[in-house]
């Protein structure tokens, strides 16, 4: 199917575009994991694994977790006034 045709059937919205995909090589934008090392104090990686242990996660998973909800906080706050998030 050629990307014009693919476009005007999902313009049209009366057809499930969903087979004419191939998923298989479907990915998501700017989800490919990146190592990267961090040194924290003793007593902050203590405090994660407390914490992580007390809600049942990895420290990896807590440390995820909270960097990206102080990413996405301080995006909201940086938006124009009168903006809001989707």
């Amino acid at each position: 199917m050629k990307a014009n045709d693919f476009d005007q059937k999902f313009d049209q919205g009366s057809e499930d575009i969903v087979d004419d995909l191939d998923l298989s090589t479907a990915h998501r934008v700017n989800q490919d994991p990146k190592r990267i090392n961090v040194d924290f104090p003793a007593w902050v990686v203590e405090s994660l694994d407390r914490e992580a242990a007390r809600i049942g996660v990895t420290r990896q998973s807590i440390i995820k977790v909270w960097l990206v909800e102080r990413l996405k906080a301080e995006a909201v706050h940086k938006l124009p006034d009168n903006t809001q998030p989707h």
